[in-house]
């Protein structure tokens, strides 16, 4: 399962893919969604732009939007915070 519901709001497991020709969420790869960003993983960027393809996504501000770990990895856990639309997810993670 690529998402686990908690009180918090909702985990997404993500497979982030920096240097992309363009930046959204892509549908999902194995138990993780794919996420493409334009920047280059440098200081910190790439999880910049991360924060914001998902906030954009799921109409959530960015400070809703919080990596709890995977910093400086391609897979990371990322929190919803407050968002709790399985339905919106869905739509959106599972083309």
């Amino acid at each position: 399962m690529y998402y686990t519901e908690t009180p918090e709001g909702i985990v997404l497991n993500v497979k982030a893919q920096p240097r992309s020709s363009k930046a959204g969420v892509d549908g999902l790869f194995g138990d993780a969604v794919k996420v493409r960003m334009r920047c280059a993983p440098v200081d910190g960027k790439a999880n910049k732009e991360l924060v914001e393809v998902l906030s954009d996504a799921f109409d959530l501000a960015k400070s809703s939007v919080v990596i709890r770990s995977g910093e400086t990895s391609k897979t990371k856990r990322v929190l919803l915070a407050g968002f709790g639309d399985v339905a919106l997810l869905r739509k959106v993670c599972e083309r």
